[in-house]
C-alpha cells in the first residue's frame, strides 16, 4: 500500500495543513492535514475520538484551530462563526442534528435566514412555498413543510438536515455520518444526490464508518488516528482490511465474535404474546437465556414501538409480556428496569434519549437505580463509584468518565456509557436499538464483544440494527418486521441478507415461515 499524491487541477477546493486543536489536557487534533480536489467526493475516516468531529466543527466555523491553516479554493480562511463558513460556500449536514424540535420543517430549513418583509415580519407563505419546492426537487415531496420536527422519524429528520444544507447551494458540502439513520432506498437517494452535485462541480467531504458507501460514493479518502493524518489514498488503491488497520492501528481477525450454541432447554426469559402497542400489531416471539434475537426491517415498520412497548414506554394495547413465564405489567420504564423484571433499553438516539450530557458517567449510569445506593437517606458515594468504575472497565471507557461530563467523550464512548448503565442496573434482558449507530469500526467490535459476552453469561438480547450484516453476524434467530407486524422468523442457515430483504419488502412467504400466532408458540422453542 503506497501513499497517494492525488493530482489536482488548480487549487484544491479545501486544504487543511498541520491543524492542531487542544481542549485542556485533551488533544483533539495533533497534526492533521488533507486536501480535497474540486468537484470530488472525499471521505474522512477514523475512530470516534480520532478528530473527525473537531475537523468538521472547524470547517463549519464552530471552533477555531489553535495552529495550522485552512484554505478554501486557494485562499486562507479563519472562520469566526458558521456565517463566515456559509459566506465562503461551506454548508454542513450534521449527524447530531442541529434542528429545533418544536419548530416546523420550513422554519428549521430556513434558520437562520428566514425571509422577512415589512418591519422584519416573517414571510411565512413565501418560506413555506420555497421549502416545499426544494423538498419536491429532492424527491422529498411527501414531507409537509408545516409538520413539526418533534413528530418525525429520525431518518426523516436526517434527510431534512441534508436538504437544509443543500437549500443554500453550497460549493463545499460537509456530510457528517449522513447515513447513520438511513437504510436501503434512503442511502441510494443520497448517493444519487451526491452524484448530481459532483457532476455540477460541488466538492463533498463525506464522513462515514461504512466502507461500502465510501467505495460507492467517494473518489479519495483520508484517515485520521489519534488526531493525526495517517494517509490519503484513492479509494480503489486500498483494501477494506488495510483501511481498518490504518484506522485502529491494528488488525481485526474476525468481524463478529463466534456464535455460541443456545441450548434447546435454555429457559425462556421474555415472551411476547399477540403484543400490540403503538405501531406494532400482534407480535409474538420467545427469547431464551443466552440468546441474541435479531430484529430487521425497513425504517418505520413498527420495530421501534416494539422495543418501547417491551420497555414500558408505550402502553400495551393488547396481548401479554411474560417474564420467566409470568405475566408482567409494564406501566413505565421504571417497572421494566426493576430488579424482578431486569429489562433495559439502549435507545435509538443516545444524546437525547440515552444520556444527560452535562452529567458525568456516575450520575448517568446510576440514576435509574439510585435507590440501590442509598443508605440511611444518603447516597453511598464510595459504593456507587465502585459499581460504576467496574462497569466502565468492562465496557472499556476511561475512568475519567467518573467525574467528566458525558459530552466530553466521543460518540462511541458515550454509547458505551449507555451500555454501562445497563450493567450497573444488573439487567438480564437487553433491548438494543441500533446499538452501533454512528460508531467507528474499532468501537463496533468492542460493542459486538460486549453483546456476545453478555449473552454467553446467560443474558438475553433483543437487537435491531439498520445494518443487516450486524443482524446476521450476531443473531441466533432473526425476526423481520413489516407494516407493523412480525411476518417472518429465520434461523440457522436460513438467515441471509436476501431472505431478510425479501421479508422486509413484504414477501414473507418467499423468505421463511411467518412468526406463529400465540397458540403455536411451541414451534419457536
Amino acid at each position: 500500500m503506497r501513499e497517494s499524491t492525488i493530482p489536482l487541477t488548480g487549487a484544491p477546493a479545501i486544504s487543511v495543513a498541520h491543524v492542531r486543536k487542544v481542549y485542556g489536557p485533551t488533544v483533539a487534533l495533533a497534526d492533521a492535514s488533507f486536501a480535497a480536489s474540486a468537484g470530488s467526493v472525499h471521505a474522512l475516516l477514523g475512530e470516534n475520538g480520532a478528530g473527525k468531529s473537531t475537523m468538521v466543527k472547524m470547517l463549519s466555523g464552530l471552533v477555531r484551530p489553535d495552529q495550522g491553516e485552512i484554505s478554501v479554493f486557494g485562499r486562507a480562511v479563519r472562520f469566526a462563526s458558521p456565517r463566515d463558513a456559509h459566506a465562503a460556500g461551506l454548508q454542513t449536514a450534521f449527524q447530531e442534528l442541529t434542528q429545533i424540535p418544536d419548530l416546523t420543517v420550513w422554519e428549521n430549513m430556513l434558520l437562520p435566514y428566514q425571509p422577512t418583509g415589512f418591519a422584519g415580519l416573517l414571510r411565512r407563505r413565501h418560506g413555506q412555498a420555497q421549502v416545499a419546492a426544494h423538498l419536491e426537487s429532492l424527491g422529498l415531496g411527501a414531507i409537509s413543510p408545516r409538520a413539526e420536527l418533534r413528530g418525525l422519524d429520525l431518518s426523516v429528520r436526517q434527510k431534512i438536515e441534508i436538504a437544509r444544507a443543500l437549500l443554500r447551494k453550497p460549493k463545499i458540502l460537509l456530510l457528517d455520518e449522513p447515513t447513520s439513520t438511513l437504510s436501503g432506498g434512503d442511502i441510494q437517494w443520497l448517493g444519487d444526490i451526491m452524484a448530481k452535485l459532483k457532476q455540477a462541480g460541488t466538492t463533498i467531504l463525506f464522513i462515514s464508518h461504512r466502507m461500502p458507501e465510501v467505495r460507492d460514493f467517494c473518489d479519495e479518502l483520508t484517515i485520521l488516528r489519534n488526531g493525526q493524518s495517517v494517509g490519503t489514498f484513492p479509494v480503489g488503491a486500498v483494501s477494506d482490511e488495510e483501511v481498518i488497520e490504518r484506522i485502529i492501528g491494528r488488525s481485526i481477525a474476525a468481524t463478529f465474535p463466534p456464535k455460541r450454541v443456545v441450548e434447546a432447554a435454555a429457559p425462556v426469559v421474555l415472551e411476547a404474546r399477540d403484543l400490540s402497542g403503538g405501531d406494532i400489531k400482534g407480535a409474538s416471539f420467545r427469547l431464551r437465556a443466552g440468546e441474541i434475537l435479531g430484529v430487521a426491517g425497513l425504517q418505520g415498520m413498527g420495530q421501534r414501538d416494539l422495543f418501547l412497548t417491551l420497555f414500558g414506554d408505550i402502553e400495551a394495547e393488547r396481548g401479554d409480556i411474560r417474564i420467566d413465564g409470568a405475566t408482567a405489567t409494564l406501566r413505565s420504564p421504571r417497572d421494566a428496569i426493576d430488579a424482578r423484571i431486569g429489562i433495559n433499553l439502549v435507545p435509538e438516539e443516545r444524546k437525547t434519549e440515552g444520556l444527560f450530557l452535562k452529567l458525568d458517567a456516575c450520575a448517568n449510569t446510576t440514576l435509574p437505580v439510585i435507590d440501590r445506593f442509598i443508605r440511611s437517606g444518603l447516597i453511598d458515594n464510595a459504593r456507587e463509584q465502585a459499581a460504576v468504575s467496574a462497569a466502565l472497565a468492562r465496557v472499556q471507557v476511561d475512568q475519567r468518565a467518573l467525574y467528566m461530563p458525558a459530552r466530553s467523550f466521543s460518540g462511541g464512548n458515550q454509547q458505551k456509557i449507555v451500555l454501562a448503565r445497563c450493567l450497573v442496573a444488573g439487567s438480564r434482558i437487553l433491548l438494543l436499538f441500533d446499538p452501533t449507530r454512528g460508531v467507528d469500526v474499532g468501537t463496533k467490535h468492542q460493542i459486538y464483544r460486549l453483546i456476545a459476552d453478555f449473552a454467553a453469561a446467560g443474558g438475553a438480547v433483543l437487537m435491531y440494527s439498520t445494518e443487516i450484516a450486524e443482524v446476521i453476524g450476531l443473531s441466533h434467530r432473526v425476526l423481520v418486521a413489516y407494516s407493523g407486524r412480525i411476518t417472518c422468523e429465520l434461523a440457522g442457515a436460513d438467515i441471509s441478507e436476501a431472505a431478510i430483504m425479501r421479508a422486509a419488502l413484504g414477501h414473507a412467504d418467499e423468505a421463511g415461515p411467518a412468526t406463529p400466532q400465540p397458540s403455536r408458540l411451541g414451534a419457536l422453542a
